[in-house]
């Protein structure tokens, strides 16, 4: 599968990326179709159970205020939200994020939630082996971590699947369910600009 991209212009850029049948593409906070989606993706039990976001997304203004505000962190150059997207019809798949831009030591963190009915067809993994691609080759950056609370499996199979290597245990790295006042351990996972890039599955 041939992958093509938009030329990467300057940091605070999200561009569009196309390949494994996905288009990846910026938020739009004016889209109703876009705040729907990322509304329905915050509330979704399955995300709820592993991700507890900075901010409560109760609502449709909720779920606007919260992209316009991922979208000013990636003009300041902090994040690079993508929306997934079916690259034949344009359907709204999830997301996937590169963020916590540390351009000095050239890190960044990834994460991804995908829609239920879009489960089950790698479209997470396909998402994030692109983004990934980008950050290494077009960014230039040289470590990207993934981190999940244990018991994630699903989480856990599509890191490793896209070349993200188990590092260790976080210990209380991330908020239980649902809560701001207690915290689970989670699974580190890495991957280098020099490590061999994983094929699609």
């Amino acid at each position: 599968m041939t992958e093509t991209h938009e030329p990467f212009s300057a940091p605070h850029t999200i561009p569009v990326l196309d390949g494994h049948g996905l288009r990846l593409r910026a938020w739009d906070p004016g889209s109703a179709a876009d705040v729907e989606a990322w509304l329905r993706g915050h509330l979704d039990p399955e995300f709820r159970r592993w991700n507890t976001p900075l901010r409560t997304i109760a609502d449709i203004a909720g779920a606007r205020a919260s992209m316009e505000g991922k979208n000013a962190d990636a003009a300041a150059g902090h994040a690079l939200p993508f929306c997934v997207t079916d690259a034949g019809d344009g359907t709204i798949l999830g997301q996937v994020s590169v963020h916590m831009i540390d351009r000095v030591l050239s890190f960044a963190r990834v994460g991804y939630w995908v829609l239920p009915e879009a489960r089950g067809r790698h479209v997470a993994t396909a998402a994030l082996l692109l983004a990934a691609r980008w950050s290494f080759t077009e960014v230039g950056l040289h470590r990207l971590e993934l981190g999940h609370a244990i018991g994630h499996g699903a989480s856990c199979r599509i890191a490793e699947r896209c070349g993200f290597r188990y590092e260790g245990t976080l210990r209380g790295a991330m908020w239980e369910a649902d809560r701001r006042d207690a915290f689970r351990d989670a699974h580190l996972h890495a991957r280098l600009a020099t490590d061999p890039e994983p094929e699609f599955p």
